[in-house]
């Protein structure tokens, strides 16, 4: 049996929480999943650019990388926050936690959105 060696979501969500506001942003939980195994999905926004949405994926390595899997349009802002909320019914696990700061990637380590 493997040992699972991830942090518990809802600490992994109040960690990110706090060092964004730390930094000045704002953060806040949109929907909490399961407490210790939940999934994440980070929804990172600021007023310069579109809403981005990245969930952690497993890769081959077995290792977990934040992939970016969808970029609000800016035509159809409303169609983003659709896909959020259907994303969330789909799985009970998961936590959606948006992050309203410049460069909201940097507190997830993900590539930044380049438009």
């Amino acid at each position: 049996m493997a040992v699972d060696d991830r942090l518990p979501a809802y600490l992994e969500v109040s960690g990110l929480i706090r060092a964004v506001d730390a930094a000045g942003g704002f953060a806040t939980v949109v929907s909490k999943g399961e407490r210790t195994a939940g999934t994440l999905m980070v929804v990172c926004c600021d007023r310069a650019t579109p809403a981005r949405a990245y969930e952690r994926m497993p890769q081959l390595d077995s290792s977990r990388k934040w992939v970016l899997s969808k970029t609000q349009d800016t035509e159809n802002p409303k169609e983003f926050t659709d896909w959020c909320n259907r994303r969330g019914k789909q799985d009970d696990d998961l936590w959606i936690v948006e992050l309203d700061i410049v460069n909201a990637e940097r507190f997830i380590d993900a590539d930044p959105f380049i438009s």
